[in-house]
């Protein structure tokens, strides 16, 4: 089975309080991003245990623990009858952006075994096997737009819609990891509510919607406002830094911009929501 699990963007992102157990309470808004990789899953022809061969970008530590493999045995652990697969992982998105691109690469190892091999898992069900491999994996589950608080991981519904928007997403070849990202954070109540926020007008945004790991991370890492800069110069009707970093994106309300030059080193995505 071949799936194409898809990147997410961060509309908003407020670092509320730090919660007992050391993680931090957020409340953000997730959005999925149609910027993929590409995932099969095969029943393995030989050999006792699952495999995972991985191409395109690098991807760091043992591949036996890599966030896929974890996804199926997790399942396996409560469906002894599921055999061993071979799993093929091409990685486009970025690692270290705040895409959620490994997030959704396990997510979509749950759903894609699940229908697959017809085991039947309700969808609310899935979303806890994720949330056990990563704070945001479960949102890749129902993939839609959902307002996310505590951990990232507990949804409610919101109306919202970008049909339409025009989207680039701009990744400098920076990584930062979600330790480094937090070090720099106070956390605080949000200035505007963002549910309120995200459903005035796009244009109004720039004023009310920020995502407060800029604010640390900006000064040490320049780079990234310079891009924000260079997308409200394009005409971005909204620009933001996408979850901790560190790829930066631009929303055009009458839809797709021209295409923008970029270095060389960038990976850049762009395309209408």
């Amino acid at each position: 089975m071949l799936v194409f699990p898809n990147a997410k963007l961060n509309l908003g992102l407020y670092i509320t309080e730090r919660r007992p157990d050391g993680f931090h309470n957020l409340e953000t808004v997730f959005l999925p991003l149609p910027w993929t990789d590409a995932l099969e899953i095969l029943p393995a022809e030989t050999g006792h245990l699952t495999s995972i061969a991985l191409t395109g970008r690098p991807i760091p530590g043992d591949p036996v623990t890599n966030l896929c493999v974890r996804a199926y045995e997790l399942l396996q652990a409560d469906f002894p009858q599921l055999p061993p697969v071979q799993m093929y992982l091409h990685k486009i998105v970025p690692i270290g952006a705040g895409l959620g691109g490994g997030s959704a690469d396990a997510a979509f190892a749950l759903k894609a075994a699940n229908e697959l091999f017809g085991l039947n898992i309700p969808s609310e069900t899935l979303e806890g096997y994720a949330r056990r491999l990563g704070a945001d994996c479960a949102f890749f589950i129902q993939n839609k737009p959902v307002l996310a608080v505590e951990r990232g991981d507990v949804f409610q519904e919101i109306d919202l819609s970008l049909t339409g928007t025009g989207c680039v997403v701009v990744y400098p070849n920076l990584h930062i990891s979600t330790p480094e990202a937090f070090a720099g954070i106070t956390p605080q109540p949000p200035a505007h509510g963002l549910r309120e926020a995200l459903a005035q007008p796009l244009e109004t945004w720039r004023d009310t919607v920020s995502n407060d790991f800029e604010r640390s991370l900006a000064p040490k890492y320049p780079v990234l406002a310079a891009i924000k800069q260079e997308l409200y110069a394009a005409g971005a009707t909204y620009a933001s830094l996408s979850g901790s970093g560190s790829a930066v994106y631009g929303l055009w309300a009458a839809g797709a911009p021209a295409a923008m030059p970029w270095p060389t080193e960038y990976t850049v995505w762009q395309g209408v929501l």
